[in-house]
């Protein structure tokens, strides 16, 4: 294990969780998907309390930590192992998300991000 994580590219962990993080402030904003995929599940943007400061953290605790695990794969040329992972998380969000009896287009929203930021990390651990 240790020499698997002395070969991550920390440079490319980092721009990839940064980029993610970035990517996931457009892809919930009202320019995208953010206002129907907050009717989904009964949230109000701009309702005047500002940014939910504790999920705003964990959601880049959890970015950094995906980045992470896509430099390990990196590393080890197990790229199967990520495609997998990303594949039983948005497996279990999903489910997650019909059983909280979110709109379908909510949990597509939610799923399409975790595929997205996940091939931005892929593709910056490839330029790194």
């Amino acid at each position: 294990m240790a020499e698997i994580t002395m070969n991550v590219s920390w440079h490319a962990v980092i721009v990839g969780a940064v980029v993610a993080f970035a990517l996931g402030w457009l892809w919930y904003s009202p320019k995208l998907f953010g206002t129907k995929w907050a009717a989904g599940v009964g949230v109000l943007i701009d309702d005047g309390s500002g940014l939910p400061v504790t999920a705003m953290i964990l959601q880049a605790i959890g970015t950094l930590l995906l980045a992470w695990v896509v430099g390990v794969t990196a590393a080890s040329n197990a790229l199967m192992t990520i495609i997998l992972i990303v594949l039983v998380m948005v497996t279990l969000l999903a489910a997650g998300g019909f059983f909280a009896k979110k709109s379908v287009y909510a949990i597509e929203t939610e799923a399409g991000f975790i595929l997205k930021m996940t091939v931005v990390m892929i593709v910056v651990q490839d330029i790194f």
